[in-house]
C-alpha cells in the first residue's frame, strides 16, 4: 500500500484541522457552537473545487482584499517558515508589504508577482526578523525587473540612529560594492532606495495617503522605543498589522472593526526553555516583558473583536501550536487563524476565506510591468588595469554571437 506524501504546508492544515475539529467537539457544550477558525473553514475555490490558491490563477474582485502570509515564524528563519512579512494586494491593483524578516524575500519571489509592482514596504521596527531581508528585497528586486525605487516606510526612533531613515542609509552604503557593482550594468533607478520616515509616537496619525488607501501608525511596545502598528483602510475594509508588541492601549483602540487583525502570538516561557535552552529569567523576559503570550493575544483580541485574527511569530510545531491554540481559546473564542507561511486570506465584505498558497518552487522573476530601461555605461566603475589585465581572450569565440545577438535586438 502507498502512502501518501504531504507537503510540510499541506499536512500543518489538515492535522490542525482536525484537531481543531476535535478541540471544538470537546469544548462546545450542549446548545453551544465553537466559533469557526480559519483551519477548518476553507471554502472551496471557485471554478476549481479546491482549498488551495494558485499564484496568477484568480483575479481580485475591484472590492476584495488578498493577504498572503510570506513569513510568519522567529526571529531565526528555518525553511519552513520565514521572519515575519506580509504582502496586502488589493483589487484596485495596490500592493503592500509590511515588514520583511530574514528569509521572507524567498517566498515573496515564489509568488511569482513582478518585482515593480512590490516597491512599497511598510516597517513596524527595525529586528532583523521584520527587516532582515530588505537588502534582498531592494537588490534581487532591481535585477528582476524592477526599474523604479524601493519605498520604505517606517518609525522614527528616540535619537536619529535609532529610526528607520538611519537603517536604510546605513544599508545602502554597507552594500555599496553590491551597488556600485551593478550601475551601468542594468538600469540605474532600480537601485534607488527611498525612505519615508514618520514619528513613531504619533496616534493612528495618517503616514500613506494615495488611490483610495489610506495607512495609519500608532506606537507599540516592544525592546526599546520606536515600534508601530499599522491599519490599511481602503473601500469599507480593514487590515490591522500589529508588528511586535506587548499589549497596549493603542491597539486596542485603533485596531476595532478590523476586518483582518494580525498580532503577535509568542511561544510561553516554558516552551522557550525547552525548545530554545533559554535561562527561566531569560524566557520569561522574552515572553512577557516585549512580546504578548497566547492568553494575552486572546485578551487583546476579544478586546478588538475582528472578523478575523491571526497569530503570528511562533514555529507552527506539533508541539507548539495546539498547547498556544489551547491558551488563546481560554480568553477569545472567535474566528483564528494560526498562521504559518503562505496561508492567504481573501476579503471581502462578504467573507475572510483562508487557504493554502500553492507555490513553484523554481519560480523566475515575473514580466515587469513596465518596458525594461535602458542601462547608463557612463556610471559603470571601470577594473583597474591590474584585474583587467587578468583576462582571457575569448572574443573571436563569441564575437559570432554578439554579433548576431546585436541584429536581432537593434543594438549597435
Amino acid at each position: 500500500m502507498k502512502r501518501l506524501k504531504l507537503a510540510p504546508a499541506a499536512a500543518t492544515v489538515l492535522v490542525l484541522a482536525a484537531v481543531v475539529a476535535a478541540e471544538r467537539s470537546r469544548t462546545a457544550g450542549p446548545g453551544q457552537t465553537q466559533a469557526a477558525d480559519a483551519t477548518t473553514r476553507q471554502p472551496a475555490n471557485e471554478g476549481m473545487g479546491m482549498d488551495r490558491y494558485f499564484p496568477n490563477t484568480e483575479k481580485l474582485a475591484p472590492d476584495e482584499m488578498r493577504v498572503i502570509a510570506c513569513g510568519t515564524g522567529m526571529p531565526t528563519p528555518r525553511r519552513s517558515q520565514a521572519s515575519t512579512c506580509f504582502l496586502v494586494e488589493l483589487g484596485n491593483g495596490e500592493k503592500f508589504l509590511f515588514d520583511i524578516g530574514s528569509g521572507a524575500a524567498t517566498n515573496i519571489g515564489s509568488l511569482e508577482i513582478p518585482f515593480d509592482a512590490l516597491d512599497k514596504i511598510f516597517v513596524s521596527h527595525l529586528h532583523t526578523d521584520h527587516v532582515g531581508d530588505l537588502s534582498a528585497l531592494w537588490t534581487g528586486g532591481w535585477v528582476g525587473g524592477r526599474h523604479g525605487p524601493l519605498q520604505v516606510w517606517g518609525p522614527s526612533g528616540q535619537t536619529p540612529e535609532l529610526g528607520t531613515r538611519h537603517f536604510v542609509e546605513t544599508l545602502r552604503r554597507a552594500f555599496e560594492w553590491d551597488y556600485r557593482g551593478r550601475m551601468g550594468v542594468i538600469p540605474t533607478s532600480g537601485g534607488e532606495l527611498v525612505v519615508h520616515e514618520f514619528d513613531y509616537r504619533q496616534e493612528n496619525a495618517i503616514v500613506y495617503e494615495k488611490n483610495g488607501v489610506t495607512i495609519r501608525s500608532w506606537p507599540a511596545i516592544h525592546a526599546l522605543d520606536g515600534p508601530v502598528s499599522y491599519a490599511l483602510e481602503w473601500n469599507g475594509l480593514k487590515f490591522v498589522f500589529g508588528g511586535d508588541t506587548v499589549p497596549n492601549t493603542w491597539f486596542t483602540r485603533y485596531a476595532r472593526n478590523a476586518d483582518l487583525a494580525i498580532h503577535e502570538c509568542f511561544p510561553t516561557p516554558p516552551q522557550l526553555m525547552r525548545k530554545q535552552r533559554l535561562s527561566a529569567q531569560s524566557a520569561l523576559n522574552v515572553a512577557t516583558s516585549v512580546h504578548t503570550v497566547p492568553a494575552a493575544f486572546g485578551l487583546v483580541m476579544a478586546e478588538i473583536n475582528p472578523r478575523m485574527a491571526v497569530a503570528y511569530h511562533f514555529f507552527n510545531d506539533f508541539d507548539i501550536r495546539f498547547p498556544m491554540y489551547e491558551g488563546i481559546r481560554r480568553t477569545y473564542k472567535g474566528p483564528l487563524t494560526m498562521a504559518t507561511d503562505l496561508l492567504v486570506w481573501n476579503v471581502s465584505k462578504r467573507e475572510v476565506r483562508v487557504r493554502q498558497v500553492v507555490i513553484n518552487p523554481d519560480a523566475w522573476p515575473a514580466p515587469p510591468l513596465s518596458p525594461p530601461g535602458q542601462p547608463d555605461a557612463r556610471l559603470r566603475t571601470p577594473f583597474s588595469p591590474f584585474v583587467d589585465g587578468g583576462r582571457i581572450d575569448v572574443s573571436r569565440q563569441l564575437a559570432p554571437m554578439i554579433q548576431e545577438f546585436k541584429k536581432q535586438n537593434g543594438l549597435k
